[in-house]
């Protein structure tokens, strides 16, 4: 097996380091306030004890939080929402510590010391992340794994492992069609193998599964199982516990809890409202403008889509493509030749999904959510990948996890990526956050700013 030597280290490092910014933006921040005590030994005793307990709060709130159990395939947007998430509770608590202490250390302005505490604990956790995805992408800390018995679901997971580089993982292909117990530990050995991908339903013979499963174990190899994705059961259930005894409960989702469902519409009400009158009541007759000198046709593009519970509704677009018969039955291709110039120039910084905001008014559509796919994308997919219904489970989005994380586009194998996306689109229905939510939205807008390069 792979000796993983540097994990619990790195860690350490890590927790020291944010320790060390919470230590200096408080004492820098008291040390402002009370510059005329920068000397009395007896005021940073007193303070000593203030100091460790923030310390102690914000190590004991990581365990809720998870901010430290930073796994290798962590996306960006996963670890600033739990980072968010954790300062938002932290300085809850600060709040709270600071109405029933009169201690001086706890009297610094709460509002520029939080920001300050933000800045610095983003920027120093950021550079470790990406220091750490750049040294991945070299090879440096990778992870040696293989895999057995592939299936559609495996190599899903093997070509995002392949096109990830900066997740460490270093693929071996066992030399072998057939499985001889003795030629799999030695090739585990040689190449120092620590992870065995294998698919929940293999085609081995019981024998065979039984002997790979034993020397894994004494092998210590760890062993991930992949389930199919083309089970309908893949995301039904979770396993909950009775005392000892495990039970498979029927799946609730975060915004089944009607004060999510309430928080979210109501964010997306006030959202829109925003942007409506902030930005489209001026930009809207700009681009309806040039769209209506540079090619013939209407305004709008109106599609049927598929909403919540699989609802069909109109989902509003600018028309970017020129009038044409196969747009409710073909997808856009790279380059295709029926976009128009400015339409090209409107789907590369999104501003072509703006006149959903109406759609988010009316309760048709959110903010964030899964991307709605037209009426004949989704019948063709729906019984291909299990489970695909399960992205509407909740309203529709403008944007998205899947599009934020380069998950658009026809481009490469569009079975794959239909698959890789209809996996994040059931991640976000599982795992759903306001947090989340929002550091969605900041990288959409990042994406507009910047031009999203997988945009067609």
């Amino acid at each position: 097996m792979q000796r993983i030597r540097y994990s619990r280290y790195l860690k350490s490092i890590i927790i020291l380091l944010d320790l060390l910014v919470i230590a200096s933006v408080f004492i820098f921040f008291f040390i402002n306030g009370n510059a005329d005590l920068i000397h009395d030994k007896d005021i940073w005793y007193q303070n000593s004890f203030p100091l460790l307990l923030l310390i102690s709060f914000w190590i004991l709130l990581s365990g809720r939080t998870r901010i430290y159990n930073i796994r290798r395939n962590i996306t960006y947007t996963v670890f600033i929402e739990r980072i968010i998430t954790h300062f938002i509770l932290f300085v809850i608590g600060l709040v709270l510590i600071r109405k029933v202490s009169n201690n001086q250390f706890f009297s610094s302005e709460l509002s520029w010391l939080s920001l300050y505490l933000f800045f610095f604990i983003v920027l120093t956790r950021s550079i470790i992340y990406f220091i750490i995805k750049y040294l991945r992408s070299l090879g440096i800390n990778n992870r040696n794994v293989m895999f057995l018995n592939e299936n559609s679901s495996t190599i899903v997971l093997k070509n995002i492992l392949k096109e990830r580089k900066d997740y460490g993982y270093k693929i071996f292909e066992f030399p072998h069609e057939t499985i001889a117990i003795d030629e799999l530990q030695l090739f585990w050995k040689k190449n120092g193998i620590h992870t065995l991908f294998l698919p929940l339903e293999t085609t081995f013979d019981k024998k065979t599964e039984d002997d790979i499963f034993r020397l894994a174990e004494a092998s210590k190899i760890h062993i991930s199982l992949i389930p199919n994705i083309s089970q309908s059961d893949l995301f039904m259930y979770d396993l909950g516990y009775i005392q000892t005894q495990p039970v498979l409960d029927q799946t609730t989702y975060p915004l089944d809890n009607y004060s999510n469902f309430l928080l979210k519409r109501t964010f997306d009400i006030l959202f829109s409202m925003i942007v409506l009158v902030g930005i489209c009541s001026w930009l809207f007759p700009i681009i309806a403008i040039i769209i209506k000198t540079t090619s013939k046709g209407p305004v709008f593009f109106v599609q049927r889509r598929y909403g919540f519970h699989e609802e069909v509704f109109n989902c509003l677009k600018f028309r970017t493509m020129v009038v044409n018969d196969d747009s409710a039955t073909k997808t856009t291709a790279e380059n295709d030749s029926r976009i128009t110039r400015f339409g090209k120039f409107l789907r590369k910084t999104s501003l072509d999904e703006m006149p959903q905001f109406l759609n988010v008014l009316k309760g048709e559509m959110s903010i964030v959510g899964p991307r709605p796919h037209m009426l004949s994308v989704d019948d063709y997919y729906k019984p291909k990948i299990g489970r695909y219904s399960l992205r509407s489970m909740t309203n529709p989005g403008i944007t998205g996890l899947a599009q934020v994380n380069g998950l658009r586009g026809d481009s490469g194998d569009i079975e794959v990526e239909m698959k890789k996306r209809a996996l994040a689109d059931a991640y976000y229905v599982r795992n759903w956050s306001f947090v989340l939510d929002l550091v969605i939205i900041l990288k959409t807008i990042i994406l507009i700013i910047t031009g999203d390069k997988k945009a067609n």
